[in-house]
């Protein structure tokens, strides 16, 4: 049987796009035009549609963590669609990037959902009590890191709970094999182990630059 998949050009993306409830947002669009202010590091966001999702996955979780923040796109979709008195922990290591973040969270009245922890992520989480659980994890930072922020998050994790990692289709790179520098060695590596990891149960999947979704068994 033929695998059964569409390749996007502009026009159906466009189309995804308007049919992803994130277009007329008046908030997220401020911030993606604040973002993109900073030049081309604002190829770092998220697409708008990964945004959406992020708020629909959020809505069964009370606790989040996310572990790279930027200017704040992501966390402002996850915080906004957790449960009433939910919590989102980030983790960053740039204060310029994340002061926007703080100044959108305000705008957005997401500040008292939202605690800001700066420094190397590694080092954070553990200044993190023991005792707190999370139901959703989202995980966009530096790339050789990823699997060393996965064993370190995944205890912390609540059976069902799900951890996204974002660029895991690296913009393709994943699948060249002349290309083998640290990030696309270490993405490459870490969709390997998620697959055959009996801890969770995962997929791979081709939105935005590919997020995988694993489920904590």
């Amino acid at each position: 049987m033929e695998a059964k998949f569409i390749s996007l050009d502009d026009k159906l993306n466009d189309y995804v796009l308007a049919h992803s409830g994130a277009t007329n947002d008046d908030l997220l669009n401020d911030l993606r035009a604040r973002t993109e202010q900073l030049g081309d590091i604002a190829g770092m966001l998220i697409s708008r549609e990964q945004g959406t999702f992020l708020t629909l996955m959020a809505m069964a979780a009370m606790h989040a963590l996310e572990i790279g923040t930027f200017t704040g796109y992501s966390s402002t979709c996850i915080a906004r669609g957790l449960k009433s008195g939910g919590t989102l922990t980030c983790l960053d290591i740039s204060d310029e990037w994340t002061s926007i973040a703080r100044e959108f969270w305000a705008q957005g009245g997401l500040s008292d959902r939202v605690t800001l922890h700066l420094g190397a992520a590694a080092d954070t989480f553990a200044k993190i009590s023991s005792d707190k659980k999370f139901d959703l994890v989202f995980i966009d930072a530096d790339k050789p890191n990823y699997d060393v922020y996965y064993e370190l998050v995944l205890p912390r994790v609540q059976s069902g709970g799900l951890i996204i990692f974002d660029n895991m289709l690296w913009h393709g790179k994943v699948t060249d094999e002349s290309i083998n520098d640290d990030d696309t060695v270490a993405i490459r590596a870490l969709n390997d182990k998620l697959t055959a990891d009996t801890r969770v149960i995962s997929v791979l999947v081709p939105f935005g630059d590919g997020f995988h979704l694993c489920r904590k068994l």
